[in-house]
């Protein structure tokens, strides 16, 4: 395996919006993360267990299952409960910021929409990252 191969940490975007998943895998894929789309919180589930990534990029409005049961499920299962989770969302209200990050416990949060550089931030910040 090609050392830059090796270093390309994996990332599980779950969005039910496929222009959005492109859209982060070209921010993401120039700072060398593998980008896995997935289309809605039931495929984005079994991507997650598929893929065991470092990091996964959650859209909270899902029409099969909403990103709360995606992330529920995930620390409810052993093998998912310690990969971080940063909520993506259009939902820029303070309270549901609020109750994302303190009561669920996720690592961090983006509203839609953002830039290149907030989502770069978010992702170096939660995965301890340096900014270069």
């Amino acid at each position: 395996m090609a050392e830059s191969e090796k270093e390309r940490l994996v990332v599980v975007c779950v969005e039910d919006e496929p222009e959005m998943i492109d859209l982060i895998k070209l921010i993401l894929g120039r700072r060398n993360f593998k980008l896995v789309g997935a289309v809605g919180g039931r495929e984005g589930l079994d991507t997650i267990r598929d893929k065991k990534p470092e990091l996964v990029l959650l859209d909270l409005m899902m029409p099969d299952m909403d990103g709360w049961e995606v992330y529920q499920r995930m620390k409810a299962d052993p093998e998912l409960q310690d990969i971080p989770v940063i909520v993506v969302t259009a939902k820029a209200q303070s309270i549901d910021k609020v109750l994302g990050l303190h009561i669920a416990k996720v690592d961090d949060y983006v509203t839609k929409p953002f830039g290149p550089q907030e989502l770069l931030a978010s992702v170096n910040k939660v995965l301890g990252l340096s900014l270069d």
